[in-house]
């Protein structure tokens, strides 16, 4: 099933998590989210993951502030400094919300407590795929070191609109089955606090990497049980990640592709626009993020 020619959205987000200084492959994503944003008309949110509060660092938050300043990449709504972002945008002002879902999950029956660490169900499963140990034991809720994991149909049939027009069928694949709502540590997990924002905020456009496919079918089965249906109406589009010289993907641990390190090495704007058209193998210099969205012929 096709979309509409040409659709307009209102609004999409750049959601980086402040666990690390930024790498080239976020820059990727941020220009892709701001090329798309640019064609369709939607205003760009952004969205600062922060509810693993183990892993947020105050120097990892300035640093995104830093690297959209110093790479030119525009937002329209959203923090604009560390200030606005510790008083009204940190998802620590909508635990509230997310709570809320919780509690809704749990009194429906969808959830149950879990006991399981990572480590032990890598020990049982090669594949790392959760095998349900806890989940009839009805262990209580409220127990220390615990998990609250949602109960999964594998079977359910969902439904994606991805950009620019298909409508893609699919199932929950094994590695989401019983994904974890809250850890242990009494926070909300990723899938939960994402579906919440992007509902709350109305965005309606989202962008993020291939490797988030799997996240996105977790979030559009639990988007229904938390009465988030608009959720279920955005469109999706889900881009190739960079990889660095060695062919593995970039990551936040990988130091010397972070713009913060670039930076301190003297690189310009250009010079990291560069930088990623080349591990794109795109011949043509790009001294913006416009030219490399034009290059890429996003």
């Amino acid at each position: 099933m096709q979309l509409a020619d040409n659709p307009t959205y209102q609004k999409t987000r750049l959601a980086p998590t402040p666990s690390g200084f930024l790498h080239l492959g976020n820059v990727l994503s941020f220009v892709i989210t701001a090329g798309l944003a640019r064609k369709t008309g939607a205003k760009t949110f952004l969205r600062i993951d922060d509810a693993d509060r183990e892993r947020t660092n105050k120097l990892y938050v300035q640093d995104i502030f830093d690297t959209l300043d110093f790479l030119g990449i525009p937002w329209h709504e959203g923090p604009r400094n560390l200030r606005e972002y510790e008083q009204e945008y940190s998802q620590v002002h909508r635990m509230a919300m997310y709570n809320d879902a919780l509690a809704r999950l749990r009194q429906n029956g969808d959830l149950f407590a879990c006991k399981c660490t990572r480590t032990q169900i890598v020990v049982m499963r090669d594949d790392s795929v959760y095998p349900g140990n806890c989940r009839n034991l009805n262990l209580p809720f409220d127990a220390g070191n615990v998990s609250w994991r949602l109960r999964t149909n594998t079977n359910k049939i969902l439904k994606m609109k991805t950009w620019p027009g298909e409508i893609v069928e699919a199932t929950l694949p094994a590695s989401m089955s019983e994904f974890i709502v809250r850890k242990k540590d009494g926070f909300p997990a990723y899938q939960l606090t994402s579906v919440i924002d992007d509902s709350f905020f109305g965005v309606d456009l989202i962008v993020r990497g291939k490797d988030l496919w799997n996240s996105t079918l977790a979030q559009l089965y639990l988007s229904s049980l938390i009465g988030q249906d608009s959720f279920k109406d955005a469109t999706f589009y889900h881009h190739a990640l960079l990889a660095g010289a060695d062919g593995n993907k970039l990551s936040k641990s990988a130091g010397d592709t972070s713009v913060q390190y670039l930076r301190k090495e003297g690189k310009t704007a250009a010079d990291i626009y560069t930088m990623i058209t080349g591990l794109l193998n795109i011949e043509d210099r790009a001294d913006s993020w416009e030219k490399l969205v034009d290059l890429m012929k996003v």
